[in-house]
């Protein structure tokens, strides 16, 4: 055979391989609506940028008729590209290969992909789309996902792991998502569950669809698993693409910096009318955030989970920061169970990756109740202080508003490790607020003259000693006294404020007890 035919053979090879389930099959798929795991790789890459490992890979079992079966890469497509010029390791399970099932080779080939991208330093993207465990491999696909699942925990905090679900993902297939930092859904597409919708009809007698039982609604909203959700596949693909943009490559690197062209000393008088002086007034954070931000520009992560508190990334005159913020229009800002889960994942995400934190307060403490007491919200809640307490980047507190009790504490008060500390005037900082205060200071004071508890004459009293204790004790100017806050500035001052700040804190390095790892609360 002459090398023109060998290269022929090689050419022909390797078409037939990476036709996949053929045209019929990838037809079904396009009538679902859904791209093609080759597809969905060009889409989500720079033009001509990948590069494919392991094309020839092919599985070895023998029962079940699986020697008679072309399975084209074992049902998954592996290797690596670029983002915007950044490298990114890239998986993509072909729907159109035995559903995209995961069998010995196929989990092996992830497994490899993961140690590359450890070894070289680089964030692995996951584009899943599969039916789950190969059943005719048995154990052996068992085992697979463990490999897997070793891979994420070992690479965890080393480099980057997004996981876009564009298909089903149901029982072992969801804990490597659950692992890793981000996961992306596609609203119709995209469904996440541990037993599926005829098991829980079988089991429980209740009927449910895919879609109430693990859509992207659902897990974006109820469950907090999905970290973002979009509309379609190509929304899906700029998300990470934004995404990445954001972080670096590795745990050794610096968060990349990006030429904004936003004049780092920009005032923005309108945030001194944004923020109310009222204190059970309303209003919605993430203006302050994207006024504060170059170019008004903030990628929310998490927008329908847990709305009370708001967390994403941003960039200050070109850094990448992440951001965690009180919500005043949810909840009144309160935190809770489901805030301190979200905004703790967040902030140990940016501590791990060098990302610097800041953070905007405005709450009034922990939402009270029968629900949140019994569903341990002082073990959810100290979630939030330990993953506070725990970070070493260079961390910025400004108090926007007001500041109550253990909340105060908890959203990177200076006594737990806040480098700079920002209040505005209109902060109120205390053990709890005004009003609460004056029924416990002022109790007996308040029903003299036969005064009932909580009528007009007492309301009216306590408003006036609240207002009292306000202008005595719930100020900023208090705790800047004590070396609590720095700084009292205008809100129209925060921009180049946290600017300088960061620019200060940049070679920041701080060194902790030696120890194998801290036992967060879980």
């Amino acid at each position: 055979m002459s090398i023109e035919d060998k290269i022929k053979d090689l050419q022909e090879r390797t078409s037939a391989l990476r036709l996949g389930g053929g045209e019929k099959r990838i037809e079904a798929q396009h009538e679902k609506g859904k791209l093609t795991a080759r597809e969905r790789i060009d889409m989500l890459l720079d033009a001509g940028s990948f590069q494919e490992i392991g094309l020839f890979r092919k599985h070895r079992v023998t029962d079940f008729g699986m020697e008679k079966l072309d399975v084209p890469a074992d049902g998954v497509i592996t290797g690596y590209g670029t983002i915007d010029g950044k490298l990114v390791y890239v998986y993509a399970q072909d729907f159109t290969v035995m559903g995209g099932s995961l069998g010995e080779v196929h989990a092996n080939k992830i497994s490899r992909l993961l140690d590359m991208a450890g070894r070289m330093g680089a964030p692995v993207i996951g584009l899943n789309d599969s039916g789950g465990a190969r059943i005719q491999e048995g154990v052996d696909s068992l085992k697979g996902y463990g490999d897997i699942f070793f891979r994420n925990t070992l690479y965890s905090g080393v480099v980057p792991q997004i996981t876009a679900i564009l298909g089903p993902c149901a029982g072992g297939a969801v804990y490597s998502p659950s692992i890793g930092d981000f996961i992306v859904m596609v609203k119709d597409i995209s469904f996440m569950f541990i037993t599926g919708p005829e098991v829980v009809k079988e089991v429980l007698s209740e009927d449910v669809s895919f879609e109430e039982l693990g859509g992207a609604v659902v897990h974006s909203k109820r469950s907090g698993m999905a970290h973002f959700v979009c509309d379609d596949e190509e929304e899906c693909f700029a998300t990470i693409r934004d995404l990445v943009s954001y972080l670096p490559s590795n745990n050794l690197e610096e968060p990349p910096m990006v030429d904004t062209g936003d004049d780092p000393l920009r005032t923005e008088p309108k945030l001194n009318d944004i923020i109310p002086v009222d204190p059970q007034k309303p209003y919605d954070i993430k203006k302050v955030i994207e006024e504060v931000a170059d170019n008004g520009e903030f990628l929310e992560v998490h927008p329908s989970y847990a709305m009370n508190i708001v967390v994403g990334f941003a960039r200050m005159n070109g850094r990448t920061v992440g951001i965690v913020a009180n919500q005043p229009k949810v909840l009144a800002g309160c935190l809770d169970i489901d805030s301190s889960d979200k905004a703790a994942g967040f902030i140990r995400f940016c501590d791990a990756f060098n990302i610097p934190l800041v953070t905007f307060v405005d709450v009034p403490g922990y939402l009270p109740g029968t629900v949140q007491e019994h569903g341990g919200v002082i073990r959810h809640g100290a979630k939030l202080l330990y993953a506070y307490s725990e970070a070493t980047v260079p961390k910025i507190t400004i108090f926007v508003r007001k500041a109550y009790g253990g909340a105060y504490i908890g959203m990177c008060s200076k006594h737990l490790g806040a480098d700079i500390v920002y209040a505005l005037p209109t902060t109120e900082i205390a053990v709890m607020g005004p009003e609460g205060a004056a029924n416990i200071i002022h109790r007996r004071e308040l029903m003299e003259g036969g005064v009932e508890y909580l009528s007009e004459e007492y309301l009216a009293r306590r408003k006036a000693k609240g207002e009292e204790y306000r202008s005595k004790f719930a100020t900023p100017y208090v705790a800047a006294q004590r070396g609590y806050v720095d700084e009292v500035i205008a809100a129209s001052d925060l921009r180049p404020k946290i600017v300088a700040a960061l620019e200060s804190l940049v070679t920041k390095r701080e060194a902790r007890p030696a120890k194998k790892h801290g036992n967060i609360p879980l």
